[in-house]
């Protein structure tokens, strides 16, 4: 699926995700279970996934390891997050912020009732070896089986399912040294219930970790 429109580069854009209440799953008509996010805008016509959609239908290996995940087939929730290791302002925030909810799992008991799928769109460089330092740089437990690094198989595949799936935009940029490329990108995190079904998203440079960890909760509970 190629999102209609692409979320607008962080220079430009990022609002805060809205914070949920509990809902009932399917109870209202709906395949989700936090309620529609107040908004004044169709959500229909977003260029990432909004509320109350199925997540994009993509397959994307896992760095660290055979496994490759598809994000329709999911027993958990999950959360994503769209990141390249070489970055040192957004991502290492984004990726924290998942690493903290999954030792706010860890320590409260749901480690196993949840999904952490950070995506990297800088395949060429994020190989599994650079992948698995930067993970023991961030303090993430990789050998947990709620993390999971994911790589797309190559540039072009990247951004099929970055931008052309989820509509997160990144523009390489061109240093005489194209050795220390670097990228101007979006900040999106998804939240997708154990159906498929995207509960919210946070359209931040720095989410909410709070409010995270109560609309996982909300909807694990359900």
């Amino acid at each position: 699926m190629r999102r209609r429109t692409y979320l607008s580069l962080v220079g430009s854009a990022a609002a805060a995700g809205t914070a949920g209440c509990l809902g009932v799953l399917g109870g209202d008509d709906t395949p989700t279970v936090l309620p529609e996010p107040d908004h004044e805008y169709d959500a229909s016509a977003l260029p990432y996934p909004a509320w109350g959609e199925r997540v994009p239908d993509a397959t994307v290996p896992a760095a660290l390891g055979d496994a490759t995940v598809s994000t329709r087939e999911t027993e958990t929730p999950a959360l994503y997050t769209f990141f390249y290791s070489h970055c040192q302002t957004v991502c290492p925030v984004l990726v924290s912020t998942l690493r903290n909810i999954q030792t706010h799992a860890a320590n409260n008991g749901y480690a196993d009732d949840i999904a952490l799928r950070p995506v990297t769109f800088d395949p060429e460089r994020d190989t599994a070896d650079r992948l698995a330092s930067y993970g023991e740089r961030m303090h993430v437990d990789t050998d947990a089986d709620n993390w999971t690094f994911l790589r797309p198989a190559g540039v072009d595949r990247a951004k099929a399912v970055v931008t052309d799936d989820f509509g997160v935009t990144f523009k390489r940029t061109h240093p005489e040294d194209m050795a220390q490329y670097m990228f101007s990108h979006a900040a999106l995190t998804v939240l997708v219930n154990a159906d498929g079904y995207v509960e919210r998203t946070y359209r931040s440079k720095s989410p909410d970790e709070q409010q995270l960890i109560a609309d996982l909760e909300t909807v694990r509970q359900a």
